[in-house]
């Protein structure tokens, strides 16, 4: 089974800048919107943004508008979710899921990665 592939995620001070990207390897899920979800210790998975299949149509969080970017590399079928501005509230494992819908249900997504843990220090 192929899975995504999400990286970039480590520990960084309050107001600081991070890049996560979102691999499909041999161009899997090329075809499907692309979405990222996070997990903060002792809640439930969360919406943060989404990227439909073309890379033009983006839905985001009311937590995240105006701070989080998502963007796709059509040639390298890499999503990217450029962080910045981050609050100690952003601390989280981050997954990055594929399916054909742009919705904000964790449900609606089939296809998911094992995360990458992002920790924001105050």
């Amino acid at each position: 089974q192929v899975r995504l592939v999400e990286s970039g995620g480590r520990l960084v001070q309050a107001g600081e800048s991070l890049r996560l990207s979102c691999e499909a390897p041999g161009g899997a899920f090329e075809m499907y919107s692309r979405a990222w979800f996070r997990q903060a210790p002792g809640k439930e998975r969360e919406f943060v943004a989404v990227i439909d299949r073309l890379g033009s149509r983006t839905l985001y969080s009311e937590s995240v508008q105006g701070r989080f970017t998502i963007s796709k590399d059509k040639n390298k079928n890499v999503v990217y979710l450029q962080m910045n501005n981050l609050l100690p509230e952003d601390t989280a494992l981050y997954f990055c899921a594929a399916d054909a819908t742009t919705g904000r249900q964790a449900g609606g997504y089939k296809n998911w990665g094992q995360g990458t843990l992002v920790t924001v220090s105050s």
